[in-house]
């Protein structure tokens, strides 16, 4: 069988027929396969058990008296060695399956060389883009999972200057890493960051995993990050499946991502990714996802897939609107949006005073920041502390009133910074 043959549809492909117990099987080529009578005829003529009358009996037929003793027990019966087939044939197993979206498209090898063709042509220029260094490639990956990519390439930029290798950023302080990080939201992924490096430095000798599953032992590392890194850095052809690639095949193959199971169309992603350039075949559907298979208002008469994508076949669902009606973004929508009514804005004003304190100074924080009091900031803290995003203790210069030792009910042996009265002061975290 031809390696990556075109895809027909299961009506139209033929059954691969497999070997059965009364026909020996074909020979593959470049490697035979040792016939099997042939091969049981020594083991059976040096077996006291007595052979079968009719070698081609079913094992659905009835067999001797099992209240009979063997002849001869199972530890000195010598076992039949499996004839080896040789390598499998190149093929894609979920093609043959009636509930895989894959067996709609007709062509694979054409999908690939448009989608790829028109990446060359236009696909888009960062700074991250073209390296192999697996620690690189995560740092962009971590960065763009919350970070929009015009602001991700200059970020990388940045923080690579900082931390131009694995082993610099597992040398570096938590402060220093969490200070680099400042702008970019969402901190606990530089802790995860920072927390990876060591374990590559020093379990690992410097050397990331080379597969999707030791990648995904990594911490902040899950099934989407590791096989992006595999596929760009490693050349693994496996498929990174995020929101863009997700709405991507899911209407080029069912017409409406909703419509695929997330299992299944990882299978799919898998099974579709280009085994000579699984990098840029990542790039490339992350492209098309974000700049033309848009989440509403899909440019398709500039995808490269139009021609054989069931959304564009009109197949999917009703068009999306372009914004949600005036009559839903009322008052009480107004108030859920606010950003500065979160704990995330909270922990962000947090995060941002601690980076302007000098060195290893503490500061303190008795006082409510914004519209949430010091009750909503303490428990922010405590939160964060466990996190890994700052150490906390109990302020030493708070109002005595305020210490829980000044309490006679208070627990001499509790931890001050524990209590939910004290006042209390952070710092980056230095280990």
């Amino acid at each position: 069988m031809p390696t990556n043959p075109a895809i027909e549809p299961l009506a139209e492909s033929p059954r691969r027929a497999w070997p059965s117990a009364r026909a020996e099987p074909e020979p593959t080529p470049g490697r035979p396969w040792p016939s099997a009578r042939a091969e049981l005829a020594p083991t059976l003529a040096e077996s006291p058990r007595r052979a079968r009358a009719n070698p081609a009996q079913s094992p659905s037929q009835p067999r001797a008296d099992p209240g009979r003793a063997p002849a001869q027990s199972l530890a000195e019966r010598p076992r039949r060695a499996r004839a080896d087939p040789g390598p499998r044939p190149d093929y894609t197993p979920a093609v043959t399956s009636r509930s895989s979206p894959l067996a709609l498209l007709r062509d694979i090898e054409g999908f690939r060389r448009a989608v790829l063709g028109w990446f060359d042509a236009r696909g888009r220029k960062f700074p991250f883009r073209g390296t192999t260094d697996p620690y690189l490639v995560l740092v962009s990956e971590i960065l763009l999972q919350q970070t929009q990519i015009s602001r991700g390439g200059p970020a990388w930029v940045r923080f690579t200057a900082e931390f131009p290798t694995v082993e610099s950023l597992a040398a570096a302080t938590p402060a220093a890493v969490l200070r680099a990080w400042r702008g970019l939201g969402y901190n606990r992924r530089a802790v995860n960051l920072h927390r990876t490096a060591r374990i590559v430095v020093d379990e690992l000798g410097g050397v990331f995993p080379p597969d999707v599953a030791g990648l995904e032992r990594l911490p902040g590392i899950g099934p989407y990050t590791a096989r992006a890194v595999a596929s760009i850095a490693y050349l693994i052809p496996v498929g990174a499946v995020d929101t863009n690639v997700r709405r991507v095949l899911g209407r080029v193959l069912a017409g409406d991502p909703a419509a695929l199971k997330p299992r299944i169309l990882q299978s799919a992603a898998d099974d579709l990714v280009d085994p000579v350039r699984p990098d840029d075949w990542t790039h490339a559907l992350m492209d098309i996802g974000s700049t033309l298979c848009r989440p509403v208002r899909p440019l398709c008469a500039g995808c490269p897939a139009e021609s054989i994508c069931r959304y564009a076949a009109g197949e999917g669902p009703a068009a999306l609107p372009a914004a949600l009606p005036a009559a839903r973004a009322g008052p009480a929508r107004a108030a859920l949006g606010d950003f500065k009514l979160t704990t995330r804005w909270l922990r962000g004003r947090i995060l941002d005073r601690l980076r302007e304190a000098p060195g290893q100074a503490w500061t303190s924080f008795g006082e409510p920041i914004g519209d949430h009091d010091s009750t909503a900031v303490r428990t922010s803290l405590r939160a964060m502390e466990r996190d890994g995003l700052l150490e906390l203790e109990a302020d030493p210069a708070a109002d005595p009133a305020a210490d829980p030792a000044a309490d006679p009910a208070a627990d001499p042996a509790a931890d001050p910074a524990a209590d939910p009265r004290a006042d209390m002061r952070a710092r980056l975290p230095l280990a």
